[in-house]
């Protein structure tokens, strides 16, 4: 097969893996694949899943390269904190969380950390639309901070929350904290409770 159809069939999807290819073609040769690659036509995200490499110029697209390298995933922590305005960094690593066993991939598109929690954990995110028309799965403001306090126990003292450098604005105007404590009541963890009291204390809310 030449490149050129292959672009043709493939290109709209933007990124893809190899079970894809062979819905589409069951006896595509996947020696084609790293060729590609090779020549630069192709980038490589993890094992069996690539993207074209056009879209390293498409705003937004590592994050949603972000959710589709690792289903099922939504994106979270210091990337969502980042996303909102929650913090006054760019970040410059894409973290998620799964289901799936904690991973880290890094290619082309960015470094990519993925967080696992259990099953019940797995809630509280939303489609996002990407400036490219695309959408992601995002944690609400609310899941983040959760899933970052449960998933940094260590983050406990007042001075810890000081160092996290959340805005105040935002989190005196925009943050739910209604939903905050709804969602908080599905941890059943006592020890998180007490993390998110203090949170609360040390942002005035």
């Amino acid at each position: 097969m030449d490149f050129l159809t292959f672009r043709e069939r493939m290109f709209p999807m933007g990124c893809f893996n190899i079970s894809q290819v062979l819905l589409w073609e069951k006896d595509f040769d996947r020696n084609n694949l790293t060729r590609w690659c090779r020549k630069g036509m192709l980038v490589k995200l993890r094992n069996q899943h690539y993207a074209f490499t056009e879209y390293r110029q498409v705003p937004d697209f590592s994050r949603y390269v972000a959710n589709r390298i690792y289903m099922p995933s939504y994106i979270s922590l210091h990337s969502a904190f980042s996303f909102y305005g929650m913090i006054p960094e760019e970040v410059v690593q894409f973290t998620s969380v799964t289901t799936l066993k904690t991973a880290k991939f890094e290619n082309a598109f960015g470094t990519f950390h993925y967080q696992n929690v259990k099953s019940p954990l797995y809630f509280g995110y939303g489609m996002k639309k990407l400036q490219n028309g695309r959408c992601m799965l995002m944690a609400t403001p609310e899941k983040a901070l959760l899933d970052f306090l449960y998933l940094y126990p260590d983050y406990k003292t007042p001075q810890d929350m000081e160092e996290l450098r959340l805005d105040q604005y935002f989190m005196s105007h925009e943050l739910n904290t209604q939903l905050l404590m709804e969602y908080l009541s599905r941890f059943s963890s006592k020890a998180l409770a007490q993390r998110v009291k203090r949170l609360l204390k040390v942002y005035a809310l």
